[in-house]
């Protein structure tokens, strides 16, 4: 924040930086409401006619997480990517799920799907879209901006489990990322993240620096930890067991 002032402030008092201030702004708007554009044209916007569990499993999260207003849920197609995402313009909130994730419905695993879903939730809940255009200047500065993003998802990543009460649901959640719908069950977690901790070297490094997302084996230890000390965060329950045989 302090970063982003400075460089608003020096853009303002300068004649030169007003105008690339302005199109910057401009330019990323306009960015922005072709991709929502895009996004309601052709997704699937879920609704109590369309896809009722999931739109009911929203509205229970967002009565949880008091969020009074339901975010608009859109499912687009995906090419076979697991992603989601959450976004706002003009003040709109809405999450966006990749079809090859939503088909979680289909496979009988809801948990996991509910806890992407409390993922996204957590953005909109800690106002981080609002919270983007004010840092917007210090997110080109590298490094920095990829620092809080990645910070954001680990704080994301905490709040959806400690509000779905499943951490084990949020770990398989991010095995599903890792690799795939079908294979997951499959998936050794301890040696995937064990491996993933002996590499190293520069390109490594890099490659984590100048990421918006934190490395999945290390989002995984984080939910363990919070799953095995949820005091340490100021959070008591009995609701985490730790599933020995993952």
């Amino acid at each position: 924040m302090l970063m982003s002032i400075g460089i608003y402030f020096s853009l303002i008092m300068s004649i030169v930086g007003i105008p690339y201030l302005i199109i910057g702004l401009l330019v990323s708007f306009f960015l922005h409401g072709l991709m929502i554009g895009h996004i309601r044209s052709n997704g699937v916007k879920l609704s109590p006619q369309q896809f009722a569990t999931v739109y009911g499993k929203m509205r229970e999260l967002c009565a949880l997480m008091d969020i009074k207003k339901v975010p608009d849920v859109y499912v687009l197609q995906s090419d076979g990517m697991l992603n989601a995402f959450a976004t706002r313009f003009f003040g709109r909130n809405m999450v966006v799920l990749y079809s090859n994730l939503f088909e979680l419905i289909e496979t009988g695993e809801e948990e996991e799907l509910t806890y992407v879903l409390a993922h996204e939730l957590a953005h909109i809940k800690r106002n981080h879209m609002s919270k983007n255009l004010l840092i917007l200047p210090a997110m080109w500065v590298p490094f920095i901006g990829k620092a809080y993003s990645r910070g954001c998802e680990y704080t994301c990543d905490r709040i959806a489990a400690v509000f779905t009460g499943n951490a084990n649901a949020a770990i398989r959640g991010l095995t599903i990322l890792a690799i795939g719908r079908t294979l997951h069950k499959r998936l050794n977690v301890p040696e995937y993240v064990a491996e993933s901790a002996k590499e190293g070297g520069f390109f490594v490094w890099l490659s984590q620096v100048t990421s918006t997302h934190p490395p999945l084996p290390q989002r995984i230890v984080k939910i363990e930890h919070l799953q095995s000390y949820p005091e340490n965060y100021g959070y008591r329950t009995t609701s985490f067991e730790r599933d020995l045989s993952a």
